[in-house]
């Protein structure tokens, strides 16, 4: 996604609030993502040796996701046509497997509005395609009812992230909107498990590696984000 696009939502403010460090202001729905729990080790090594009791455990959180309200997350990047497109794709794809469709309000927007309305980029459409996840949202921009209406919001990469935060700052003297609400804001990549990218590089500018290399990334934090919203009964 070309950065130099001048049709923005309003030049990016950074922001001057913390991402972390006020958990207490969110209610107990939000609190497990701000403090992401440490895997123990010991209990790893219980769960390898009895591999029923895993289908048991996640049988009965999947139970209770399914009576709980309904969790809303949104995926942000730059324009909504490449990164989080494939992300809100990925995770609808993870989330109807599990049979959990009606627990989840799930959609992607951009820091910016130039692609408003348009559809994902074929390159990333295509690639999605052979692991079988379909695209098929259109880009919007994000706009100030996201901070009521979605329970976390993920930001592809730092910029992105600041932007959020910036336009929120902005809007925060004109809207009403529930206490801690920036707290919502998180990076996509700090809930990998099986990569060590703390962003989501932006493919448009690269080759068909570069579609294949987010899509490994989202993959990994969208299981990781599910298996820690069923196992929060969120």
């Amino acid at each position: 996604m070309n950065t130099s696009h001048t049709a923005t939502l309003s030049t990016p403010i950074a922001p001057k609030i913390p991402i972390r460090r006020h958990a207490s202001l969110l209610s107990h729905r939000f609190q497990p993502f701000l403090e992401f729990p440490k895997i123990n080790s010991s209990k790893h090594r219980k769960i390898a040796i009895k591999p029923r009791r895993i289908a048991a455990a996640s049988t009965a959180s999947d139970e209770k996701a399914r009576t709980s309200k309904p969790v809303s997350v949104l995926f942000v990047c730059l324009g909504n046509i490449c990164r989080s497109p494939a992300a809100e794709g990925v995770f609808r794809h993870l989330v109807k497997k599990r049979g959990l469709d009606s627990n989840f309000y799930i959609d992607s927007a951009g820091t910016i509005n130039y692609h408003e309305g348009d559809e994902a980029d074929p390159r990333m459409r295509a690639a999605s395609k052979k692991r079988g996840i379909e695209i098929t949202s259109l880009s919007r921009p994000i706009k100030p009812s996201d901070f009521r209406d979605f329970d976390l919001i993920l930001a592809m990469d730092e910029q992105n992230r600041e932007d959020i935060l910036g336009a929120f700052e902005r809007w925060r003297h004109r809207e009403t909107f529930p206490e801690g609400a920036h707290n919502k804001v998180r990076l996509m990549c700090s809930f990998c498990k099986r990569h060590h990218e703390t962003q989501v590089p932006d493919p448009y500018y690269g080759g068909p590696q570069g579609f294949e290399k987010v899509l490994d990334l989202l993959e990994d934090a969208c299981d990781s984000l599910l298996e820690n919203i069923v196992a929060h009964n969120l």
